[in-house]
């Protein structure tokens, strides 16, 4: 396994880093989701990534127990606050600074852990001033309770203004959670450029475009039986936009790709996302042990230019690169 700067800090984390978004607690059962985090670690991998919202707070539970007994110097623990959690009070959601500080609590006790290493903010607030967010944030590191603060899905204005806050306040900012893919590629024209002038980095998620990347889903074939996309607690309504035919048979033109280079395709996904230089890490996620010990193998995989080059020819206009998407990703209003 690799290890990556996060930001312009001194923090590194493994460049592939395990997820629990749509398994722990919902998808699969608490021993099959601490077998997965046991093969994470055996293939070297020491970062993890999680929310509160995820199984409205199991999720962080079953991370937390899974990794019981693990020495905690040696890990890098992620969690993130913004969506409704508990019982969705009218302050149980969002980044004002009531939810801020009892929502860290709650993680840290969920977590089994004094602190976590990074702090995110789930989505970007419209409803809460940012300076009132900031500072909360700014308290949670001066509290100890965690060491640095991230963001997720927030635009190139959003990350820069939350940056020079954090600044002022004397705490570092160095992190952004975007979905980024071959085939989801909206942070390029302005997040990237603003990310690499500022120092943070980006740490992504679905890289393997919810499964489609890794080639399963045919053009024309009824969706595979147990597969995503059929799962409605399992993100079948964000994988939709990905299951057009055009999309689905452009796919299909990487196979001999992967295939010339020795990879799955999903490895072929995960080491394309690597290649960019502002990317620290691949969130990777599994509902079985086997799908961590795969992917993994995509860790310091190098893809040489013309490969990129023809991936990019394969691909042609179903790529998704409208900077215009990342601000659609907070709601205007909180959700409660």
């Amino acid at each position: 396994m690799d290890f990556r700067f996060l930001g312009n800090s001194g923090l590194k984390i493994s460049e592939l880093t395990y997820g629990n978004w749509l398994t722990h607690g919902s998808q699969v059962e608490n021993d099959t989701a601490t077998a997965c985090v046991r093969a994470a670690l055996d293939v070297g991998i020491t970062t993890f990534d999680t929310a509160d919202v995820y199984a409205n707070t199991v999720a962080e539970s079953v991370l937390g127990d899974a990794l019981a007994g693990e020495r905690r110097e040696s890990l890098e623990i992620l969690t993130k606050v913004f969506w409704p959690t508990g019982p969705k009070g009218p302050n149980d959601t969002g980044l004002s600074r009531k939810h801020i500080r009892e929502s860290i609590d709650g993680s840290l006790k969920r977590l089994r852990t004094d602190y976590v290493d990074l702090y995110q903010a789930h989505r970007y607030d419209h409803e809460t001033p940012l300076e009132e967010t900031m500072q909360a944030f700014a308290d949670v590191v001066r509290q100890g309770k965690a060491l640095y603060i991230g963001v997720s899905e927030w635009t190139a204005d959003q990350i820069r203004a939350g940056h020079a806050l954090a600044k002022d306040l004397g705490v570092q900012l160095i992190s952004n959670q975007p979905q980024y893919s071959m085939l989801w590629r909206v942070i390029e024209p302005e997040v990237v450029p603003t990310s690499r002038e500022l120092g943070v980095s980006q740490i992504v998620w679905s890289p393997i475009a919810q499964g489609v990347l890794t080639g399963k889903y045919k053009p024309g074939a009824p969706l595979p039986e147990g597969s995503r996309a059929t799962d409605e607690k399992g993100g079948a309504n964000m994988i939709k936009s990905f299951l057009r035919d055009d999309v689905l048979e452009r796919v299909q033109g990487l196979r001999p790709v992967a295939d010339e280079l020795g990879l799955t395709m999903a490895q072929l996904a995960i080491a394309w996302v690597l290649a960019n230089d502002n990317v620290s890490a691949a969130i990777i996620g599994a509902s079985r042990p086997e799908q961590v010990h795969d992917n993994a193998k995509a860790a310091g995989v190098e893809l040489p230019a013309e490969v990129l080059t023809r991936i990019d020819e394969v691909l042609g206009d179903v790529v998704v690169a409208d900077p215009a998407e990342t601000a659609k990703a907070s709601p205007p209003k909180r959700l409660i």
